[in-house]
C-alpha cells in the first residue's frame, strides 16, 4: 500500500503540485487504503511539527535572514575579495569563500546560491565571465552550506535518525573546507583555460586583509560560538537557534547599526513565508513517515539492498546513485525527512557510521539542487544570470567533478570525516 502511496506522490509531483501537498495527499491516500483511524493522521501531523529539536530550523532561518539584513554579507564579501583578488577567476573564488563563511549564517544551499548570483553576478559579467560559468560556480559553491554548520539538512537528519547533531556539526567542517578548496582549484583551472584574468596583479596588502577581517569578525565568530556552546552543554541545538536570533539582532542594531525598523519588518515577513513552507512539509512528512514504518518498507528495502551486497563501499555507491536521482526530482528537506528512516538502518547494518552517512547523504541530495531536470538552484541561478540550464550545466562540469570528489572522499576515508567529532566528543560519543 505504501508503494502505491509513493507512486501517487510522484504523480502529483509530475503534475506540478507543490511538494508539501503532494506529501500530504499521498500520506492521506495511504491511510484510506490501510483503513487506519484518521485520528492517527492528525496526531502524526501535529507531533512532527511540534518537535523541540525541529524548532531549531525556523530559528536558524530567521537568524540567517536577520544577518543578511544587517550588513554581514557585504562585509564577508569584502574580506573574501581581499583574500582572492589576485587569483584567476577571482570573483568565482570569492563565491567559494563566501559560501564557506556563510554556511554558519544561511544554512540553505538554494538561498545562498540565489543570493550570490544577485550580489556577485553583475560583477562577474562586468569582468567578462560567461553567464553559464558564473551561474554554475555560484550554484555549486552554495552546496558548501550543506556541511558547514548550522546546516538545516543536518538538523533534520539528526532529528529523524536520532543522531547527535553536535557530532554532525563537527563532522561538517572537514568535507566543507575540502569542498571549498577543490572548488577553488576548479575555478583556477577553468579560469585559466577561459583566460579570466585576476582583478589585481598582486595580493592585497596584509593590512587590507586584516582590516576586512576585523570588519567581518562578528560573522566569522558565529559558527565557532555555536560549536562551543553546543559542545560544552551550555545550549542545545534548538537553544543555539534562539541565541543565533539574539546574536543577529545585537549585531544588526548595536554593532553595525544597519538593521532599521523597516528592514526588520521585511525580514520578519520573509522569514514567516520561509518557515511556513518548511513547517507544512514537516507536518505532512510525519504522516508519510508513519506509513513507511507501518507498511514495513524499511525492512523490505534493507533486505533487498543487503541481498545485493554486504560490502559497505558498494552499498554506499548504490545508495548514493539512488539519492542523486531523488535529488533531481525532490527537495532536500523532503528527502531527508522521508528517506533517513529508510536508508539509515540499511547502511548501519553493514557497519557505516551514522555521522558519516549523514554527511554523505546531505551532500549528495543537496547536489541534486544543481542537477537537471528539476534542480531548483540550477533553474534559479540560470534565470538570475540570464542563461539556459544547458549552458550552466555544460560550463560547470569542473565544479560538478569537484563535488563528486568530496563525496568519494567521504566514502573511502570515513575516519577523516569522524576526526573532529571524535576529537571533540570522543570516539563513539
Amino acid at each position: 500500500m505504501m508503494l502505491t502511496a509513493i507512486g501517487i506522490f510522484f504523480v502529483f509531483l509530475l503534475l506540478g503540485m507543490p511538494v508539501a501537498f503532494a506529501i500530504g495527499l499521498s500520506g492521506f491516500s495511504f491511510f484510506l487504503m490501510a483503513d487506519l483511524p484518521m485520528t492517527i493522521l492528525v496526531q502524526k501531523s501535529i507531533s512532527a511539527s511540534q518537535s523541540f529539536t525541529m524548532l531549531a530550523i525556523p530559528l536558524f532561518i530567521l537568524a540567517g535572514n536577520l544577518m543578511n539584513s544587517c550588513g554581514i554579507t557585504k562585509r564577508l564579501m569584502r574580506f573574501c575579495n581581499a583574500c582572492t583578488g589576485h587569483m584567476r577567476g577571482n570573483i568565482g573564488q570569492v563565491s567559494c569563500l563566501l559560501s564557506t563563511l556563510m554556511g554558519g549564517v544561511s544554512g540553505s544551499a538554494v538561498a545562498d546560491a540565489a543570493m550570490q548570483c544577485r550580489i556577485l553576478g553583475p560583477e562577474m559579467l562586468r569582468l567578462g565571465y560567461s553567464k553559464g560559468w558564473s551561474a554554475a560556480i555560484n550554484g555549486l559553491s552554495g552546496l558548501i552550506v550543506a556541511t558547514i554548520p548550522p546546516s538545516m539538512g543536518l538538523i533534520i537528519y539528526g532529528t529523524v535518525g536520532e543522531v547527535s547533531i553536535g557530532r554532525l556539526f563537527m563532522a561538517g567542517w572537514v568535507p566543507g573546507i575540502l569542498m571549498c578548496v577543490l572548488l577553488m582549484l576548479a575555478v583556477s583551472w577553468s579560469a585559466k583555460r577561459k583566460n579570466y584574468k585576476p582583478e589585481f596583479e598582486k595580493p592585497a596588502p596584509l593590512s587590507e586583509v586584516w582590516k576586512s577581517f576585523i570588519s567581518s569578525i562578528w560573522a566569522i565568530m558565529f559558527p565557532v560560538l555555536l560549536i562551543v556552546l553546543i559542545r560544552f552543554g551550555i545550549m542545545s541545538p534548538t537553544e543555539s537557534g534562539s541565541f543565533a536570533c539574539a546574536y543577529a539582532l545585537f549585531v544588526g542594531i548595536v554593532i553595525h547599526k544597519e538593521l532599521t525598523k523597516e528592514a526588520l519588518m521585511q525580514t520578519l515577513r520573509d522569514s514567516v513565508k520561509d518557515i511556513t513552507v518548511i513547517t507544512i512539509i514537516l507536518a505532512f512528512s510525519g504522516v508519510f513517515g508513519y506509513g513507511v514504518v507501518y507498511d514495513g518498507i524499511t525492512i523490505t528495502i534493507a533486505s533487498a539492498l543487503t541481498s545485493i551486497t554486504s560490502n559497505p563501499t558498494i552499498l554506499l555507491g548504490i545508495v548514493i546513485v539512488f539519492l542523486m536521482i531523488c535529488g533531481c526530482f525532490m527537495e532536500t528537506t523532503v528527502i531527508a525527512l522521508i528517506l533517513t528512516p529508510i536508508l539509515l538502518p540499511v547502511v548501519q547494518s553493514v557497519g557505516v557510521d551514522p555521522v558519516v552517512f549523514g554527511m554523505i547523504m546531505m551532500t549528495t541530495v543537496t547536489f541534486g539542487v544543481m542537477t537537471p531536470p528539476v534542480g531548483t538552484a540550477l533553474y534559479t541561478c540560470s534565470d538570475i544570470m540570464g542563461c539556459s540550464i544547458e549552458e550552466t550545466f555544460k560550463e560547470g562540469w569542473p565544479f560538478y567533478v569537484a563535488v563528486v570528489a568530496v563525496v568519494a572522499f567521504m566514502v573511502f576515508f570515513p575516519d577523516a570525516v569522524l576526526w573532529l567529532p571524535n576529537l571533540v566528543y570522543g570516539a563513539g560519543g
